[in-house]
């Protein structure tokens, strides 16, 4: 009975657009093995506009936050002082399974994150590892060299796209 319950769920969110996951697959995905072969699940990119760091912040404390009790890369919270930035980000890069890009106006403005857009794409090109979030931001202003993935639009409703990123995240298929 389980077993149906859980596939007539997956048909519902499927139905919804959302990404088929259930809880015994997350839980698979979180204790793979390969899932600490790097230091963070995922690394949040955003631009040091307050906004944009408050948004951050409140993303990253939904992730970490159990049950979700996800690793999170955060600039301001994890790099380490005195070091060079570009060194730090691609280490954090490096160290992280997937990437949440929070794109908004400040973030195309940025030219750190367009460093960092461009080391993710470079790194790990139309490899399902990048996650765009967008918020207030105008399609035309969406960067070009993205438009060939799918996005999430916090715009409408951050609580439910920060659920999206969770099962995106805890669904994924860590590789070394």
């Amino acid at each position: 009975e389980e077993e149906e319950e859980e596939e007539e769920e997956e048909e519902e969110e499927e139905e919804e657009g959302h990404s088929s996951c259930t809880v015994s697959s997350l839980n698979t995905a979180l204790s793979s093995e390969l899932r600490w072969k790097r230091k963070y699940d995922v690394f949040v990119c955003h631009s040091f506009a307050e906004k944009d760091t408050e948004e951050a912040k409140r993303l990253v404390s939904f992730l970490e936050t159990p049950p979700r009790s996800l690793r999170c890369f955060l600039w301001h919270r994890d790099s380490c002082p005195g070091s060079a930035i570009s060194t730090e980000f691609c280490k954090a890069l490096e160290n992280s399974h997937l990437r949440a890009l929070l794109i908004t106006p400040s973030f195309v403005q940025d030219d750190w994150c367009s460093y960092m857009m461009h080391q993710t794409l470079a790194e790990r090109p139309m490899s399902n590892t990048m996650i765009p979030l967008l918020l207030d931001l105008a399609h035309s202003q969406y960067p070009q060299e993205l438009r060939f993935y799918y996005y999430i639009d916090l715009s409408r409703n951050p609580d439910y796209g920060f659920n999206v990123v969770n099962k995106t995240v805890q669904s994924c298929k860590y590789t070394n």
